[in-house]
């Protein structure tokens, strides 16, 4: 791991994110302060492209990210159905806990998918909101605290993988 994390925040319609990037890639997003324990540096150079990217997606603009991923702080199993997720469930698709464990090897059962997705450093960047259960939204721990499900309806909604609800307002996030 580098020895410094440059850190950067967005204001968006799901609440204020926080980015971490190393100097390999993004190591976090978070609704939170930086998770990373790392040396923190002023560098807004190293910050700018996930931030922009970030923007791009939440004005509709853009549908996949295309920036380096420090996958460092993963384990081997977590990193691959991270990476699996990543690669196959595009902007406007949905998969099934259970479907993402058989696209990742079937090493994982659909319960244990479920804490992949709750432990995934880079939220949004890698889609853990487009993973749902067989019978609804399934759980999301992204948002500011209580708000998680709501936070993973309007991700969902705003990409088109679910019909809006009366009285979306696709410009914020209404608890």
């Amino acid at each position: 791991m580098s020895a410094d994390v440059a850190i950067g925040s967005l204001e968006t319609p799901v609440g204020r994110l926080h980015v971490a990037v190393t100097d390999v890639g993004l190591v976090d997003v978070s609704w939170a302060e930086t998770r990373v324990a790392l040396r923190v540096v002023d560098d807004p150079v190293r910050t700018k492209a996930v931030l922009d990217m970030l923007a791009e997606y939440f004005r509709g603009e853009r549908k996949r990210f295309d920036i380096p991923i420090d996958w460092r702080l993963t384990s081997g199993v977590q990193r691959d159905v991270l990476e699996t997720l990543y690669s196959t469930v595009d902007y406007g698709q949905s998969v099934t806990y259970g479907e993402l464990a058989v696209r990742s090897g079937d090493r994982v059962p659909a319960r244990g998918i479920g804490s992949i997705m709750g432990s995934n450093p880079v939220p949004i960047v890698v889609p853990c909101h487009r993973v749902v259960a067989s019978d609804g939204l399934g759980g999301y721990s992204g948002g500011t605290g209580r708000d998680g499900l709501a936070v993973k309806q309007w991700l969902l909604i705003m990409e088109g993988a679910l019909p809006p609800t009366l009285g979306w307002d696709p410009g914020r996030l209404e608890l």
